[in-house]
């Protein structure tokens, strides 16, 4: 159990086949189902100095990887900015497990988070979309010692800005998402003109993903029900949903193009707009 994060980081250096587990929602499971045998846990859970939620010198939304989802959405920080984020179980441990449907990861593409890793080199970021490797895999040097101690979304991304989340899921089965939306907007004073959107997904493709053909279609078009509904179809010349039992690819295709419909509008909405 580590006393410190710079303990965590010698635990880390000195154990390095080891499992990191904070609130342990998904390391539990797995080792439930065996893919944990043998392995040696690290618990970062007694670390309160990456929890907590503050603006940084640069007026940067920090989130502590500690945080857990129910803490944070009634943080007033996020309520007042990015009311938009819900879950279970630790930021940090839903963003490690590298899964694209995480929930939280199509929303803090779409905040273009960036990830602060800690290691025996001192601090190191990167942007959310280069943190993701592959599916499954996160940037996370384990030689270093590394371990994620914060989320920052930098004001150039939250400021003025609205945004919503869709969750598809079989909630009688896992609640586990079939496929995830993420859209957030910014309005031009007026609330006639799209200053700034931006849509990421989660289960349309190995990892989340923003979709750069949408945000430049209606970055400076019209608010207008037109414009949204081009820009939800124009969604599919960046993804790529697979086939699963859970749902197949055509289905996919069909509710992230509503999905991103329906959550431009309410984004809209949100920032003082109409359509």
């Amino acid at each position: 159990e580590a006393t410190s994060v710079e303990n965590a980081i010698e635990l880390r250096l000195a154990h390095p086949e080891a499992q990191i587990i904070a609130g342990g929602t998904d390391v539990l499971v797995q080792m439930r189902e065996g893919k944990r045998a043998g392995k040696e846990l690290i618990s970062i859970q007694g670390l309160d100095e990456i929890r907590g939620i503050c603006l940084d010198e640069n007026e940067a939304i920090r989130i502590g990887s500690l945080m857990t989802f129910s803490h944070i959405t009634r943080d007033p920080i996020i309520q007042k900015y990015i009311n938009q984020i819900r879950n279970a179980g630790t930021i940090g441990g839903n963003t490690c497990n590298g899964v694209t449907s995480a929930d939280s990861a199509s929303t803090l593409h779409a905040w273009e988070a960036i990830i602060e890793l800690t290691g025996k080199n001192g601090k190191r970021y990167l942007p959310i979309k280069d943190f993701y490797i592959k599916a499954g895999t996160v940037d996370i040097n384990v030689a270093d010692g590394e371990i994620q101690t914060a989320i920052l979304i930098p004001k150039e991304s939250y400021d003025r800005t609205a945004g919503f989340y869709i969750k598809y899921a079989m909630r009688n089965a896992m609640d586990i998402a079939t496929t995830g939306c993420s859209v957030n907007c910014r309005l031009s004073d007026d609330k006639k003109t799209f200053e700034r959107v931006r849509i990421a997904y989660g289960v349309a493709g190995p990892v989340p993903m923003r979709v750069p053909s949408a945000e430049s279609f209606i970055n400076g078009k019209d608010v207008t029900l037109e414009s949204i509904e081009t820009f939800s179809k124009t969604v599919l010349e960046d993804i790529h949903p697979r086939d699963s039992w859970r749902a197949s690819k055509a289905f996919r295709q069909h509710i992230a193009v509503e999905m991103a419909k329906r959550c431009l509008i309410e984004s809209v909405k949100r920032c003082g707009g109409d359509v």
